[in-house]
């Protein structure tokens, strides 16, 4: 009975915190407080001081704030709009014509960026007016950059699996790895979607662009090379185990001011506003973290996590209906919470339920970050649709209502992944790290 009257507790406590717009890492501080002095002899202030020191000052931690910084870096200079004048040659001649630099900028801005946000914006601040321009339809517009932005919590470095990393203990390096197959055939999987729009609907095709020949197409490309060279040098690191994921980020960071500095465009300003933006959105996180771990604890003292895993082995669910099971569990969670916050809140909980059914931990964080990506684009607290309906002034109904066919296929991405487990887990298996995260 103690384990149901504690569910009861941190579910009205949480609740209560968050529908009182306190912070969420203070909510979970607040709901830990409160299972310590209710279910524990234990002085709170202690176990929290204590949790709180050793969650922060996690080595893999580091690297969390060295990717965010490297995206702002970009965001904030001339190397993302370059990314795009690059990409463009070569996305004309497929079927859906430009509407696939949507899928291929978010999918190359990711693997530099980390940040599902970060993504968005600097995808949709230079294809939106292009797009439009060219008289492509405005729901294919903003519904492939809404799924398609998604990809920024998928493929490395992903603050999401870095949280992830964090919270299991496992290693960050090889969670990147199991990210990149999944990524890239989401985006494949998006692109096919365009390519049906572009056949099902003749009617909404825009005029052709002018025909350009492969010479200039090449000579176009020159603005890829830096953003690729920097993907290259990251990922790779990782990949060869030349690099931790926290040397890689480093490595990233320096790479980023380099490239921007050749460019011109890394100024003072440029400087300061990146290293602040990336600052506020560590800490949010971080004070995330420290909360998630201490409201662990608390849970640990009360044995609701062990309580609740026995009892859905007694239940004798196989590994699939768990799995669709948690698939809805996180969707219904991701309309009300990030993605991050999903992750942190439930890890507690969920993580002796994966390994009591021999669920691959690994494995496990890729399908989570799937599912929290659907978290971004539904309402009502899908973070996207805001920052989409601050881009475009269009109502977040309509946002949400072009978003759909994407959530649609990460919906089919989970099934890809519980048919073929092996597309997350054979790439970390056949890396060669050199020890650590």
């Amino acid at each position: 009975m103690t384990e149901i009257y504690a569910t009861i507790i941190f579910i009205f406590t949480l609740f209560f915190l968050l529908g009182s717009s306190v912070w969420v890492g203070l909510s979970l501080i607040g709901v830990a407080w409160v299972g310590m002095e209710l279910f524990t002899s234990r002085p709170a202030g202690d176990a929290m001081i204590t949790t709180i020191w050793t969650g922060a000052s996690s080595w893999t931690l580091t690297a969390l704030p060295l990717f965010i910084w490297m995206g702002e870096i970009l965001y904030r200079t001339r190397l993302s709009e370059d990314m795009f004048k690059g990409l463009a040659p070569w996305m004309r001649w497929l079927p859906g014509g430009l509407l696939h630099t949507n899928i291929a900028g978010c999918t190359l801005f990711a693997a530099v960026s980390g940040s599902s946000a970060a993504t968005l914006t600097t995808v949709g601040k230079m294809s939106i007016p292009e797009l439009r321009k060219r008289g492509y339809p405005e729901y294919m517009i903003i519904g492939t950059l809404a799924g398609a932005a998604t990809l920024g919590l998928m493929i490395p470095p992903s603050l999401t699996l870095i949280v992830y990393g964090v919270t299991i203990n496992e290693s960050i390096t090889k969670l990147f790895m199991a990210g990149v197959i999944p990524g890239l055939i989401l985006s494949v999987l998006f692109m096919t979607y365009i390519m049906f729009w572009y056949y099902l609907r003749p009617s909404e095709r825009p005029k052709p662009d002018k025909s350009i020949s492969f010479i200039e197409m090449i000579y176009e490309s020159r603005f890829l090379i830096p953003v690729m060279l920097l993907v290259m040098i990251v990922i790779g690191s990782m990949y060869f185990g030349w690099a931790t994921a926290t040397e890689a980020a480093a490595v990233g960071v320096m790479g980023a001011l380099i490239l921007a500095s050749s460019q011109g465009s890394l100024t003072w300003e440029t400087f300061s506003n990146s290293l602040m933006g990336a600052t506020r959105t560590s800490a949010m996180i971080a004070l995330i973290l420290m909360g998630a771990a201490f409201l662990s604890l608390a849970m640990g003292f009360t044995g609701l996590p062990r309580a609740l895993a026995n009892y859905i082995d007694t239940l004798n669910l196989s590994p699939i209906v768990l799995i669709a099971a948690l698939t809805i569990f996180y969707i219904i969670l991701g309309m009300f919470l990030d993605g991050i916050s999903s992750v942190v809140l439930t890890m507690a909980i969920v993580e002796p339920m994966i390994r009591q059914a021999g669920i691959d931990v690994i494995w496990f964080g890729i399908f989570v970050v799937v599912v929290v990506e659907m978290a971004q684009v539904t309402p009502p607290i899908g973070f996207n649709l805001f920052v989409l309906q601050g881009m475009t002034k269009h109502e977040i109904s309509y946002i949400a209502k072009t978003a759909i066919p994407m959530v649609g296929l990460m919906i089919l991405m989970v099934v890809i992944l519980v048919a073929w487990p092996e597309l997350a887990t054979w790439l970390p298996e056949t890396i060669r790290q050199k020890g650590g995260n």
